[in-house]
């Protein structure tokens, strides 16, 4: 008897989800399978990057971001586990009980758990082990979702796939190109970024551009003007609207090809689509 296909995403902060894999998402909500996102903070220490905003409380500004960019995306709203930003560099929040850098990591991962045993995802989706550029969050969300998936095969639902969202050596330099990526700057591609024999997975999701750009914009405080992020050139963002890649973290089940064109492909999943009374809201 087949399940119900459902995939699960880990990520740190409000917009992780939407640059690296935002496609896949409303892929795979479009076909009829349950995808629900896990953020493990609000984005506390982020920084406001369109003044037209105003002087906003940018945790609660950032919650309502993600939440339009679910509904953008067509996925179940985010399920928050309450923890803060740690901020990076110079802005570590090292003082703060609650960020990331300071939980009990076990902790953590159980609360994961409790969501994977609630909602039977066959795929899990998180950050690569590098957190894409270093980030103290992205690599606890990396840290702990591997963690949940390695535990998930001693309950009752066992999660089959795993995988890291990354990029090419190639994506990764056209992001440093012209006015780059801020957060790429000075970082080596051949740590941050992966070889072509590294991918996994390469889903189309151009037939999705147009929701992935949504969301991503939905991301107001991160993606204004005085943001990297939202000024990218057409050459630089193009790509992103083309393809999503994918390394494999973890494997419970043989697979029938490799790379792979389908995350769910061979598993033995239904894909249910809703009627609109029933979407997402």
């Amino acid at each position: 008897m087949s399940a119900a296909a459902s995939l699960l995403a880990v990520f740190a902060h409000p917009d992780d989800e939407a640059l690296r894999c935002g496609g896949a998402l409303a892929l795979y909500a479009a076909r009829g399978a349950q995808v629900h996102l896990i953020c493990l903070t609000r984005g506390e220490a982020g920084r406001n990057t369109d003044p037209t905003l105003g002087n906003v409380d940018l945790p609660t500004q950032r919650e309502q971001e993600l939440k339009d960019a679910c509904l953008a995306l067509g996925i179940h709203p985010p399920i928050f586990l309450g923890y803060h930003d740690s901020g990076r560099g110079d802005r570590l929040r090292r003082d703060d009980p609650l960020a990331t850098i300071n939980a009990d990591l076990t902790a953590m991962e159980r609360q994961i758990l409790e969501v994977i045993e609630a909602t039977h995802p066959q795929i899990m989706l998180t950050f690569d082990p590098h957190g894409m550029y270093g980030h103290p969050d992205h690599l606890i969300a990396h840290r702990v979702a591997t963690a949940a998936y390695a535990s998930s095969g001693f309950r009752q639902v066992r999660v089959q796939r795993l995988f890291y969202t990354v990029q090419s050596r190639e994506e990764m330099l056209r992001l440093q190109s012209g006015r780059s990526l801020g957060v790429l700057e000075g970082l080596e591609p051949e740590t941050y970024a992966v070889c072509d024999c590294t991918i996994a997975a390469r889903i189309d999701i151009r037939a999705y551009a147009a929701q992935k750009r949504a969301a991503l914009f939905s991301h107001r405080t991160q993606t204004g003007p005085l943001s990297t992020l939202g000024t990218l050139s057409d050459e630089q963002f193009a790509p992103l609207m083309e393809s999503e890649t994918f390394s494999l973290g973890g494997i419970r089940s043989s697979v029938p090809e490799y790379p792979m064109h389908d995350l769910f492909a061979g598993l033995n999943v239904e894909f249910r689509p809703a009627a609109p009374s029933e979407r997402p809201a």
